[in-house]
Parts: C-alpha cells; sequence; structure tokens
C-alpha cells in the first residue's frame, strides 16, 4: 500500500523551491490548492533549470534573427541554420554541472546523451560533438588569491587532498565523455579545458552537439491534431534520474547540498537504438510532434508540446514503461532517466511507429492523446494524478530581474609591482600550465574519427568536419576565458565572441552563428547576477557586430562550493562555414623558410593573463580591451588571404601571448618546426612583448614569393601588420630589445606534450 502523500505546508512548499507569492500563483490558475504531485510539477517547471526564471529578461538582449536562420532560439530544442542547397545545421550547447561534481562518469556521459537527443529531436542527424570544461587545478602548485576568496583558499589546509579530488572529477569526466560518444558512434572533435582554484567541487561540463538535415525533414515539439495518439519511446523510467528533479526543484546552492540522490545513469547503445529508430519514423508521415524527455522528463515533454500546439494532452502513467516497482505519480513525472523521447503520432499511423520501435528493438508505449481543452492531464490507472494548464505551466513561470551590486571597478596593473624574471623559464612556465599543455591525453581517449569526416583533428584553433552528404565543410569552436570574465565580465563576453570567430576565421571558415552556455553562480547574490547582467550584454553586443546570432543554448546556476563562486563562464560555442577545401587551414608551420607575420599589433596588455597568474600567481588587472572594428579588419583581411592562397597557416593569440602562439605554431605533428624572430626594439618590457594578451592578434604563415601582396593587402585593409621573421629547424629563437631567447623546439614541446600526463602520475 504506497504511502499517503504528505500535507501541503509552508515548509513542504518552500523544500520545492517556490516562494509563497509563486504558490499564490500557482493557487489561482488551479482555482484551489495543488497536490503533492502536482506541487511537484510545477517546482521543476518553474525553477531556474526549466524556466530560466532568473535569467529570461537577460536572454532577450541577444541577437536571435538573420537570413540564414529556420529555428530561433528558444522556438525548439536546438537553433536551425541555413548552410545552403537546403541543408541545414541544428547545433546546440548544454551543461551537465552539478551531475558531474557529484558523479563524474555518469554526469558527464548522461550530458552528452541528453545534448545528442536534442539534435535528432530536430530531424538531424548528429554528426561530431565537442565540449567546455573546468576543473579545480591538477597540480599541487597554489595560486594566491587577492580577491574576496582570498581567505577561504588560505584556510585550505590540504591541498594535496583538493588536488586528487580535482583528478578524480577531471578524469572521471573525460572517461564519461568518452564512454557514452564513442559507443554511439558521435565525433568528439575539439573543445577546451581550464583549470582554475574557482572550479574547485564545482566543474564546469558543458557539451556541444551539432548535426545535419535537409530543410525539409525539420521536426517540430508541438502536440498537434486533437485525438493523435501520444507516444512513449525508449529506455524504461526509474529512481536514478530523480537527482536531475531535485536539482531542478531545490535549486541546491553550496548551502543545501547535503543526501543527493544518485544521479542518472545513462546507456549509449540504447540511445544509439533510439536514435536510429526515431530518425527513421521521421523519415515517414507518421510524426505530428517529437520532444526529448530531458529536463523534467515526462512533466516537461507533455506540457511543452501542448504549449507549443494550443491544445492539450491527457497521459495515462500506468501505460508508461517502468523499470522499477511502485513508483508514484509524483516520481514518474519528475524522473529524468535516459533515453527517452516522447512522440506525438499521427491518427491512424499507430501501427507505422509501433512497427519501426519493434524492429530497433525500442520499448514503445502509447499512453494517452492529445486534446483540445489546453490541459496537462495525468491519470494513473484511470485515478486522476494531476490536471494543469498546459501554457501557463511551460511558458508562464513568474520572471525576475534580481538586484545587482558592482563591485569597485578592477584598477589597471601596475606594471612596476612585477618583477621581472626569467622569460626563458617563464614560456616553459606556461607551456607546462595545464590550462595551456596540450590537451592529448584528452583527445587520444575520444574517437574523432568515427563517421571518418574529421578533417582537422583536436588540437588546432578550431576543429572542421565534411559533411559528406551535403557536401559542405563546418568549422566550430567553444571559447571562454573565466578570469577576463572575473575580473570585468561584459569585456570577458566581448572577447569570447571575437576569439570564438578568431578561430574560425584561422580554419579558413567563415563565421554562422552562436550558441552560448551560461555558467554563473547563486543569483540571488546581487554581486553574481550583475557579473549575469555585465556578461550577456557584452555578448548580445558582440555578437551583433559580427553578425552571428544566438541560436538557442543553456543557463546553469547556483555554481558554487563551500569555498565560493566559479568564475563567471559565458561559454561560447561557434559554428562557420568553409566554402572550399583548399581554404581549410591550420595553425602549424608547414615549411622551413616561409615568414611568419603578425597580423595586429604587438600589444603590451598584461592584466588578467595567464603570465600574471601562472609565473606571479596573480589573478588580477584589468583584462584586455576589445577593439571590435580592429577585430572584424583583422579577421577579414586573413580571410582574404586565406581565399587568396596566401597563408599557410595562421594561429589566434590569446592566452600565453606571442610568445605561447610561435611556440604552438611549431608544433606540427607531422614534424615540428622552429622559428627565428626578431621584434626588435620594442617600446614595451620584454616580458610585455612576449606574454601580454592584447586582442585582435593572428601569427601567419606566408610563402616568400606571397610576402609583398600579402603585406599590400594588409595595408589596403588598413590592417597593422609586420613581419616577425622565418619559420626555420631545431629551435625557437626570439629578439626583443637586444636581448635573445633560445629554446629547442623539442624541449618545449616534451614540457607541453606530456604536462597533463605527468601531472595525473604525480602522487
Amino acid at each position: 500500500m504506497p504511502a499517503p502523500d504528505p500535507k501541503i505546508t509552508p515548509e513542504l512548499v518552500a523544500k520545492h523551491g517556490l516562494t509563497p507569492e509563486e504558490f499564490e500563483r500557482i493557487e489561482k490558475i488551479l482555482g484551489r490548492e495543488p497536490n503533492f504531485t502536482e506541487l511537484g510539477i510545477f517546482s521543476v517547471m518553474w525553477s531556474e533549470h526549466c524556466s530560466y526564471k532568473n535569467s529570461r529578461k537577460e536572454l532577450k538582449k541577444f541577437p536571435t534573427s538573420g537570413p540564414n536562420i529556420l529555428v530561433k532560439a528558444g522556438e525548439e530544442n536546438a537553433g536551425v541554420v541555413d548552410i545552403g542547397d537546403g541543408w541545414a545545421v541544428a547545433f546546440k550547447i548544454e551543461s551537465h554541472n552539478h551531475p558531474s561534481a557529484i558523479e563524474p562518469f555518469q554526469g558527464a556521459a548522461t550530458g552528452v546523451g541528453g545534448i545528442i537527443r536534442d539534435i535528432f529531436t530536430m530531424g538531424a542527424r548528429p554528426e561530431f560533438l565537442m565540449n567546455s570544461l573546468r576543473f579545480g587545478p591538477i597540480t599541487e602548485s597554489r595560486i594566491p588569491d587577492t580577491g574576496n576568496r582570498k581567505e577561504t583558499l588560505s584556510a585550505i589546509r590540504n591541498p594535496k587532498s583538493e588536488v586528487k579530488n580535482n583528478r578524480r572529477l577531471f578524469t572521471g569526466v573525460i572517461s564519461g565523455i568518452a564512454h557514452y560518444g564513442n559507443c554511439i558512434g558521435v565525433p568528439t572533435i575539439g573543445g577546451e579545458i581550464y583549470f582554475d582554484e574557482s572550479f574547485e567541487g564545482n566543474p564546469l561540463i558543458n557539451v556541444f552537439c551539432l548535426g545535419v538535415l535537409r530543410h525539409e525533414q525539420l521536426a517540430r515539439g508541438a502536440a498537434s491534431g486533437v485525438g493523435n495518439p501520444v507516444f512513449y519511446v525508449g529506455a524504461e523510467t526509474g529512481r536514478d534520474g530523480l537527482a536531475g528533479a531535485a536539482f531542478a526543484s531545490r535549486e541546491l546552492t553550496e548551502e543545501s547540498r547535503e543526501d543527493r540522490p544518485a544521479v542518472q545513469v545513462g546507456d549509449p547503445f540504447k540511445e544509439k537504438l533510439l536514435l536510429e529508430a526515431c530518425l527513421e519514423l521521421l523519415a515517414t508521415d507518421a510524426v505530428a510532434g517529437i520532444q526529448d524527455m530531458g529536463a523534467a522528463g515526462l512533466t516537461c515533454s507533455t506540457c511543452e508540446t501542448a504549449s507549443r500546439g494550443g491544445t492539450g494532452v491527457e497521459i495515462d502513467l500506468a501505460k508508461v514503461p517502468k523499470r522499477e516497482p511502485g513508483m508514484t505519480p509524483y516520481e514518474i513525472l519528475l524522473s529524468e532517466s535516459q533515453e527517452r523521447m516522447l512522440i506525438i503520432a499521427k491518427r491512424g499511423q499507430e501501427k507505422i511507429v509501433r512497427d519501426v520501435f519493434e524492429k530497433w528493438d525500442v520499448p514503445c508505449a502509447e499512453i494517452g492523446r492529445v486534446t483540445d481543452d489546453g490541459m496537462m492531464r495525468v491519470r494513473n490507472n484511470g485515478t486522476l494524478a494531476a490536471e494543469i494548464p498546459a501554457k501557463p505551466l511551460a511558458d508562464e513561470a513568474p520572471l525576475y530581474s534580481r538586484e545587482t551590486e558592482a563591485p569597485a571597478p578592477t584598477p589597471t596593473i601596475d606594471l612596476a609591482s612585477i618583477p621581472e624574471i626569467d622569460n626563458r623559464e617563464a614560456l616553459r612556465q606556461l607551456l607546462r600550465d595545464p590550462t595551456i599543455a596540450s590537451k592529448n591525453w584528452v583527445y587520444r581517449q575520444y574517437d574523432h574519427m568515427v563517421r571518418t569526416g574529421t578533417v582537422v583533428p583536436p588540437g588546432s584553433d578550431a576543429a572542421v568536419f565534411r559533411v559528406r552528404e551535403a557536401n559542405k565543410i563546418l568549422a566550430a569552436t567553444t571559447d571562454c576565458n573565466s578570469l577576463y570574465c572575473r575580473l570585468d565580465p561584459r569585456e570577458g563576453g566581448r572577447i569570447a565572441v571575437a576569439e570564438a570567430a578568431r578561430n574560425l576565421t584561422c580554419s579558413g571558415a567563415m563565421p554562422l552563428a552562436v550558441t552560448d552556455n551560461l555558467n554563473f553562480g547563486n543569483p540571488y547574490k546581487p554581486e553574481n547576477f550583475w557579473q549575469l547582467r555585465e556578461a550577456v550584454e557584452g555578448v548580445a553586443e558582440t555578437c551583433r557586430a559580427f553578425g552571428t546570432p544566438v541560436v538557442g543554448g543553456n543557463v546553469s546556476l547556483y555554481n558554487e562550493s563551500p569555498a565560493g563562486v566559479v568564475d563567471p563562464t559565458p561559454t561560447v560555442a561557434m559554428v562557420g562555414l568553409i566554402e572550399d577545401e583548399r581554404h581549410i587551414t591550420t595553425q602549424f608551420f608547414k615549411e622551413a623558410g616561409d615568414g611568419i607575420v603578425l597580423v595586429g599589433e604587438i600589444g603590451d596588455e598584461i592584466g588578467g593573463t595567464h603570465f600574471l597568474k601562472v609565473c606571479h600567481g596573480r589573478k588580477e588587472g584589468l583584462p584586455p580591451r576589445l577593439d571590435v572594428q580592429r577585430e572584424l579588419a583583422v579577421q577579414k583581411s586573413v580571410r582574404e588571404l586565406i581565399r587568396a592562397g596566401f597563408v599557410k597557416s595562421a594561429h589566434d593569440c590569446s592566452e600565453g601571448g606571442l610568445a605561447v602562439a610561435l611556440a604552438e605554431c611549431c608544433f606540427n605533428p607531422a614534424g615540428h618546426f622552429g622559428a627565428e624572430i626578431r621584434f626588435g626594439n620594442a617600446p614595451s618590457r620584454i616580458d610585455q612583448v612576449l606574454f601580454n594578451e592584447s586582442q585582435s592578434r593572428i601569427v601567419i604563415s606566408v610563402g616568400e614569393s606571397n610576402a609583398a601582396a600579402t603585406f599590400d593587402l594588409l595595408k589596403k585593409s588598413g590592417v597593422p601588420a609586420m613581419r616577425l621573421g622565418v619559420v626555420g629547424d631545431e629551435f625557437l629563437s626570439i629578439e626583443v630589445n637586444q636581448e635573445s631567447f633560445r629554446w629547442p623546439v623539442d624541449e618545449l614541446y616534451d614540457d607541453w606534450y606530456y604536462s597533463i600526463e605527468r601531472s595525473l602520475a604525480a602522487d
């Protein structure tokens, strides 16, 4: 005999993350007090996780329209962008931060599974995956913090144990991503990974997926057609996914992470069957609507499809496939068990649906029908369990603009306070730092060649993928400098967009559109909400300037641990199109004797740099300023040089500055090169020249026969440029202000390539 539902009390309402005012609003919508199951339904649907109630007003600032946008942000599970000749791409990035902090393997694996479902729900075949990851340090060296977390960081008594936990989270997440992607047969072809103290105990796991479809294959998630049957397809529902519902309803923060339930458990082999079955069914004329059971599971998919269709949906939970006995309506509706979909079939086509899923050995059950009364009605073996108007539930959650509080402006760094150090060792130290070091230890675990579309594998500025059926070449990247965003969130957001576009430009691509993942702390804290608002406005402003609309994404708040809030991380994932195979460009030098050219200025901005953090232990100073018009001019000129056939390699200059960028250009996987660089008499200190992170800079190499034409084009474009030197053989040699530095490239490569592997092997 199941236990009776608990009485609805103010304490129970608060435990579900609802305010007294929100509960009053629910009573007005229903015209009565909700029962326990209905309270749970509202708690998940009106949470930040599902409704974006604390961020939606900010998200409206993003540009979302454009001539090539087929599905705009917020309309469906993923945005869709036209790429020509009747083909389109659907892509999106989402987070699985909190589950990965509890159980890194399954948290990351189910993040991959969830984003893949968002893509094939649109009728697109998933082509490739990428990710953007943040972890605490995996080395024992500590960076003193001059900000508001100084006391907390200095109070950590056993850094070694924290480092071991960071390594556990890091290796577990990478294993989970590799497991799911490799098993389902979707290649992971690139991404980014940062390590910083602010992410201890709260890693950020953002996963991106892109799929390809013909325009006519586009599927929608609306419950259309009164009387149409509603099918549940995919894995059986269990209690393992209630963690997701708990996160959604309780808005877990650093103060409420006790007694956490197990996270969702994924099965990539079941998802592969589900994927193929859904795509085969969508190729028929049997589907009126389709929706992933992602956040909030059956609850979300039911009410959202009804709201989009302007209809109602009635289901019976007794017909839902379950893998555990005695599940209550509350548990079934709020479960986030993986590999499940809701399908609205066309009446009379039920046999086609059953036959397709029987062929693929995927559970399939008709659980309800579309109604005309606008209600989400849930029965349990005939007994009414919940009855809620679908549109208010799905679309009319209260929206808030939280209080903001701006900190004191970040001061410009005092150069005199930075002692001059051994610049030879500084470059090696930067190349060994896990954030800058090679991520080959990670990429080796990913099957990035499955489906044989990967043209540029992980390790260059952007991943490049050939979609054979469409005869299109795509480039994609994920970018964000969290330290810039900590010091100046608006400028950090602007730079995230510019750097993503710069990486695509360096690959030979024209940027198309953006999906973003906003990772921030508790929005009820005014300083956190100020960071969110500033970053959004920076991203929005720069997306408008670049003509790259935001087609969707994700917001992840409450990213805090007992040590403090994470550095704000508005991750930008950008997709571009390469018109001609001959334009594909990588960052590595190709031939000794080629000229090395800096497109842009030398720069001198040292505040907020990786050099300042790694070599001086300081996370401070005003980060670099972005001149958008200069950035646009630099990128346009480099794309023109690539299309003219002048450019042999192109590399974005970012973390670590020019010295790191030049070293990375030398590390050609096919055989290393050196470089002979002469800056001459620079107006700045040597460390400023080598390690500043001023924006709008690209290092290119060109054949000597094209050098004059290269500078002519740059001069006509009004873009500053200078010849740095020539590609050499065994050494990276840099001369600046009458001082010479010389590094054997093989030694630099050893520092860079094996750094993460050595860190993980340390006791």
